[in-house]
C-alpha cells in the first residue's frame, strides 16, 4: 500500500507514475481541502478533483480541470453579467454539481468523494484531509484573502506576509489510513499552501512522527518548479530552497528527495537527521513520473 499527502499539481504528476507501477487498489491519497470554495452554489474542490481526474486519465494539460473541456456555461454567465471567481469547464462543473447534490443528501465530503470515485471507476482511495470547511487564508499587503482569490483574481502578485490555516478535525478514514501505513509519501506539492493545511489538521503531525516519512522537494535551487511556493515560504520565514522544505517538515521527515541539479543541503541547520537523496524530480512526461516513482518505491 502506498499513501500520499497531496496538493493539486506536483503530487498528481507523481501519482500518475506510481499508478503505472502499483495496483490502483493499493494507493491512498490524503488531499488538501484548504483551496475549496463555493462557486455558483456548488462546492469546488480543486485538489481533490485534480487527483480524481489524474486517476481517471482525463486531467487537463495544465493539471487543472478536464482535458478538452468546453466553457460554454462559464462564458454565457459572463454575457449575462455574472463573473465566477474560477473558470470552470462544463464537464468539470458536472463533478461539482454531483458532489454538492450528494452533500445536500446528507453525505460528508469524504463520502461524497468516495461516490465520485465510484462514478469515475477509480479504485484508489481518495480522502479529503478533513470534512470540516477549512479555507486557507493569505495575508497580503492589500488585505487577507482566500487562497483562490490570491491565485486567480490577483494572479499571485500581492506581497505575502503570512499564510493562515483553519485547523479541522481529522476524519476517521484519514486517521485509519495514517495509522495503518508504515511509510508516508509527501509529494512535490507546495509545502505551505498544499501540504501545510494537511499537516495542521488536528492529530496529523503526531501520527506522522511515528511513521517513515519521505518528501519530494518541489524546488530546485531557489525557484519552485511551479506556483507561488517562493512567496509563501519566504512569508513563513523559510528560504525558498530544498533546505527550507526540509525545515518545514523536519519534525517528522526521514528522507528528502531533491533534484540532481539542486543545491547541497547543510544538515547542520536541521534539528534531526534527515537523509537526502538526489535524482531527477522534474516530471515533464509520464516516463519521468515512472522513473521517479521507481526511486521512491525502492524506499518504501
Amino acid at each position: 500500500m502506498v499513501l500520499f499527502l497531496s496538493g493539486g499539481t506536483g503530487t498528481p504528476k507523481l501519482i500518475r507514475g506510481i499508478s503505472e507501477k502499483v495496483a490502483e487498489d493499493d494507493i491512498k491519497v490524503v488531499v488538501n481541502t484548504g483551496d475549496d470554495l463555493w462557486v455558483s452554489g456548488n462546492l469546488v474542490c480543486p485538489d481533490i478533483d485534480t487527483v480524481i481526474y489524474t486517476f481517471a486519465k482525463i486531467i487537463g494539460d495544465t493539471w487543472w480541470g478536464v482535458k478538452g473541456d468546453t466553457f460554454i456555461t462559464y462564458k454565457k454567465l459572463i454575457q449575462l453579467g455574472y463573473h465566477e471567481p474560477l473558470a470552470i469547464g462544463d464537464l468539470d462543473r458536472a463533478t461539482h454539481i454531483y458532489r454538492t447534490h450528494l452533500m445536500h443528501q446528507g453525505m460528508n465530503l469524504t463520502k461524497a468523494t468516495r461516490e465520485l470515485c465510484k462514478s469515475y471507476k477509480i479504485r484508489a482511495e481518495v480522502l479529503p484531509m478533513t470534512d470540516d470547511p477549512v479555507p486557507t487564508t493569505v495575508v497580503t499587503d492589500i488585505g487577507e484573502m482566500h487562497i483562490q482569490s490570491y491565485l486567480i483574481k490577483h494572479t499571485s502578485t500581492p506581497k505575502v506576509f503570512n499564510v493562515k490555516y483553519d485547523r479541522g478535525t481529522m476524519n476517521n478514514e484519514v486517521k485509519k489510513a495514517l495509522k495503518l501505513e508504515d511509510s508516508i509519501i509527501i509529494g512535490p506539492s507546495n509545502p505551505i499552501s498544499s501540504i501545510g493545511p494537511i499537516i495542521n489538521v488536528k492529530g496529523v503531525k503526531s501520527l506522522l512522527k511515528r511513521k517513515f516519512v519521505i518528501a519530494i522537494s518541489p524546488i530546485i535551487g531557489s525557484e519552485p518548479v511551479s506556483g507561488p511556493a517562493k512567496q509563501f515560504m519566504n512569508a513563513c520565514g523559510l528560504d525558498a530552497t530544498s533546505a527550507g522544505v526540509a525545515k518545514f517538515y523536519e519534525e517528522f521527515l526521514d528522507v528528502l528527495i531533491i533534484d540532481k541539479n539542486d543545491f547541497e543541503i547543510d544538515r547542520r541547520e536541521l534539528k534531526r537527521e534527515i537523509k537526502v537523496i538526489r535524482t531527477n524530480t522534474v516530471m515533464s512526461g509520464l516516463e519521468d513520473s515512472k522513473l521517479l516513482a521507481e526511486d521512491i518505491l525502492k524506499l518504501v
